[in-house]
């Protein structure tokens, strides 16, 4: 990487007031969208200010389908790729993975909580995603809590070739404390080669406020298990609707305050890294 331009944000959500071309999943209202309007023009006003120029998107929750966030992909193909959300029980999922990736999907989300995960890893169709994503180069994405990380960490010595990457640095501090026994489960995953974590989420990890210091300990131990070639930066944008957080201090936190990270290294986590994992498929 050769600018700050060259920075790519990893994990964001986009969403659209225009629930008559893109309808809301089941049991969603457009009350739930906080805020109201998040579309890629909004996202850029934050995004560009910081070096940010590439995105990767991630399917929104609110959407029962990923149809918008694949229009925002066609529009701008230089700009954003994305990870999508399937039906991991369909008799073949990797048929809609590979259609998919034709499409601008390098990744597709899993979310761990709510779930026997054992089980629903010994799943058809999840053993079909995961074998896929080997083939095709495309990642699982896991939204997990820190005590999912053994399971995950079994599957990936099922699945050696299959591309991991760990959404917000699992969790860890979501209730405010940040405990050592996690950070070194999560260190201990570092050990599959093809794990990788976002470091994002600031603002619901820890003490919860700028410039996010606090995470500093963390984060320099997931460094020296990974290296920062396996670290990557994300906001989670939006945000907004938590007063007192923005963009800048998010990017901030790895460009200016860790100390310990060399500029090679801030290069990796702020965008190396994620153009290895998503863009070069």
């Amino acid at each position: 990487m050769s600018s700050q331009t060259d920075r790519i944000d990893a994990h964001v959500h986009v969403w659209t007031p225009d629930v008559d071309q893109y309808p809301l999943g089941e049991g969603y209202a457009p009350g739930d969208m906080k805020p109201a309007s998040f579309t890629p023009e909004q996202l850029m006003e934050h995004a560009h200010p910081c070096g940010v120029e590439r995105i990767v998107l991630i399917q929104m929750s609110f959407y029962g389908a990923n149809d918008y966030m694949l229009d925002v992909i066609e529009s701008r193909p230089e700009t954003f790729i994305g990870v999508a959300v399937i039906d991991d029980q369909a008799d073949r999922p990797q048929d809609e993975m590979r259609e998919l990736q034709s499409r601008g999907v390098s990744g597709f989300r899993l979310v761990t909580p709510k779930r026997d995960v054992e089980s629903w890893f010994a799943s058809p169709g999840i053993q079909a995603m995961w074998k896929c994503g080997a083939e095709a180069g495309q990642s699982m994405c896991l939204l997990c809590a820190p005590g999912d990380l053994p399971a995950i960490e079994r599957m990936c010595r099922q699945f050696p070739d299959t591309s991991v990457v760990i959404d917000h640095l699992a969790r860890i501090g979501r209730d405010g404390e940040v405990r050592n026994s996690e950070v070194d489960q999560l260190c201990r995953l570092g050990e599959q080669r093809q794990v990788h974590v976002k470091v994002s989420a600031f603002y619901t990890l820890g003490k919860k406020q700028p410039p996010y210091d606090d995470l500093a300990p963390m984060i320099r131990r997931l460094r020296d298990a990974y290296g920062a070639e396996r670290l990557m930066w994300a906001s989670d944008c939006p945000f907004q609707v938590y007063p007192g957080h923005t963009y800048k201090d998010s990017v901030n936190l790895v460009a200016e305050r860790l100390d310990f990270l060399s500029i090679e290294e801030k290069e990796w986590i702020l965008g190396k890294t994620a153009e290895r994992v998503f863009f070069s498929i």
